[in-house]
């Protein structure tokens, strides 16, 4: 079996990653990036429409903290969210807007700012309705300029490598749990690759694709969750899953329609054309998002219909073009001019509050491997994210994980022998990855979805636990590829959510549980 060796491996390839890669590489140090995806254009910060927190006009970090807290349901970590409020709009102008030069709109000399839901000021930034995907494209430019960064596309990790799992040096079960890599597929070659590193990034993403509805991805199937969970790595609140009130209902999919919408005067309307989110909560079509999203349903399963309407036509035509060109020209595709029809939407499974548990610099409980982005929980959040600090995450903790990474020795010269890795020889049955997906998603929409209960929750346990025996015997017989690893990450991950949602009987945030 082939070996890579590399100073820093980073799993994921969204701004997260990114930016650890950027600061870290002013080491010198060899940093690989992987990314399961063909191209480059990987994992959700490309879809993200609405914007990045900065800081208002009349806005303090004392004023950002407290929304923070307020939409985090009382459940975030105070310490990690002043870490944010404190360095996150620095870095947003030394990173983004002097060094990337990211586009953000603007009215002559001065950056335009809006609010979103649950902020008490306009704050955030943004490029028409790409913002993510403009930060992205200049982001990776900038990366790729970088001559000590290889990146790796349709490369996916099978598993983290650790001195209890892969060692075959027996001592090495006494030492400190601890990463030194990751066993990596080539898609393109089915070769498996050990490849070492002296510190890993997990930067995979979310979980969205476990969830019938989302707004995310096909390549977020929850694989850092997954690849943590088996190799000991601390995780906590999985169960905060944070679902977007507003994704387009079509039958080719699900196309996020951004907050930003609501933002600037779109209503929430019901079959009868009239507006309902004044029945739920006092903020309306702003509040909260796990408001917005059970609103929505309540209102569904009150109408008996299968989505409501965001109706933002009476706003003037070429204004809504210019200011949600990408919505505006997907929407069309698919046979709805948004400047004269209500868009048809559903919630959807948008963004994991939770994951694998980090400190303020991005190490998680395994010596040498450390977490970013959506993958890692940094306490900010809480039970429920404040829109538009996903993007603000990424970067700062990108920053201090790419800084802590090469300042950080933590015995990272280390690496055990190993046995060679034990490849199937069966080829992978597409139809039933399909049908096991199709369990999955079913399962965790319906039973551990919007609205929870304790016999849901069991019931989609041993729906599960059966079905990761099965494809973990499935994957265990198949010749590697894409498909079946991240199948095997989905049902891994979906069981880990559950176990989450189990263990919390209380409503709070995201997590909305019914009596018993």
């Amino acid at each position: 079996m082939r070996q890579h060796k590399t100073d820093i491996l980073i799993i994921g390839l969204g701004l997260a990653g990114i930016a650890a890669a950027i600061t870290a590489a002013k080491s010198g140090k060899k940093i690989t990036i992987l990314t399961k995806t063909k191209n480059k254009s990987s994992g959700n910060t490309p879809w993200a429409q609405g914007g990045i927190v900065y800081k208002g006009l009349k806005d303090s970090s004392e004023q950002l903290k407290k929304d923070i807290l307020k939409a985090g349901a009382g459940h975030c970590w105070e310490e990690a969210v002043e870490h944010l409020c404190k360095y996150g709009p620095d870095l947003v102008e030394e990173i983004l807007i002097n060094t990337l030069k990211i586009p953000f709109n603007a009215n002559k000399s001065e950056l335009e700012r809006v609010a979103e839901g649950a902020h008490s000021v306009p704050r955030v930034l943004y490029h028409a309705d790409k913002t993510g995907k403009s930060i992205h494209d200049r982001a990776l430019k900038y990366l790729e300029s970088i001559k000590n960064v290889e990146i790796l596309t349709n490369h996916m990790a099978i598993d983290l490598l650790t001195f209890s799992h892969h060692s075959i040096e027996t001592t090495d079960i006494y030492k400190k749990p601890a990463c030194f890599g990751a066993m990596v597929l080539n898609n393109e070659t089915g070769e498996v690759i050990s490849m070492l590193a002296s510190k890993t990034i997990l930067a995979t993403g979310g979980a969205g694709q476990l969830f019938l509805h989302t707004t995310n991805p096909k390549e977020a199937t929850g694989d850092g969750i997954a690849m943590a969970w088996r190799a000991g790595a601390r995780c906590f609140n999985l169960h905060y899953i944070q679902f977007h009130p507003t994704a387009f209902y079509h039958p080719s999919g699900r196309f996020l329609i951004s907050e930003a919408m609501r933002g600037e005067g779109a209503n929430l309307i019901n079959h009868q054309g009239k507006a309902f989110m004044g029945e739920y909560h006092k903020d309306g079509a702003l509040a909260p998002r796990d408001v917005v999203s059970r609103s929505i349903h309540k209102e569904m399963l009150k109408e008996e219909t299968d989505c409501v309407f965001l109706d933002i036509t009476h706003k003037e035509s070429q204004w809504v073009k210019q200011r949600f060109p990408t919505i505006y020209d997907y929407c069309l595709s698919k046979g709805v001019d948004i400047t004269k029809q209500p868009i048809p939407v559903v919630p959807a499974a948008h963004y994991s509050c939770g994951g694998v548990g980090v400190n303020l610099v991005g190490k998680t409980s395994l010596k040498r491997l450390y977490a970013v982005g959506e993958i890692a929980c940094t306490g900010v959040h809480g039970a429920n994210r404040l829109a538009s600090t996903s993007l603000l995450e990424c970067l700062v903790w990108g920053y201090f994980t790419g800084k802590d990474v090469v300042e950080e020795k933590d015995d990272a010269d280390y690496f055990p022998p190993m046995q060679d890795w034990f490849l199937g020889k069966r080829e992978v049955d597409k139809a039933r990855i399909a049908q096991e997906w199709l369990t999955i998603k079913n399962t965790m929409w319906n039973l551990a979805g919007l609205i929870r209960s304790q016999d849901k929750l069991r019931s989609a346990t041993n729906i599960l636990r059966s079905l990761q025996s099965e494809v973990e015997q499935f994957y265990q017989r198949s010749k590697l590829d894409n498909n079946i690893l991240s199948l095997r990450n989905g049902a891994q991950a979906a069981l880990a959510i559950i176990s989450s949602a189990l263990e919390d009987r209380e409503s709070l945030g995201t997590h909305y549980v019914e009596g018993e």
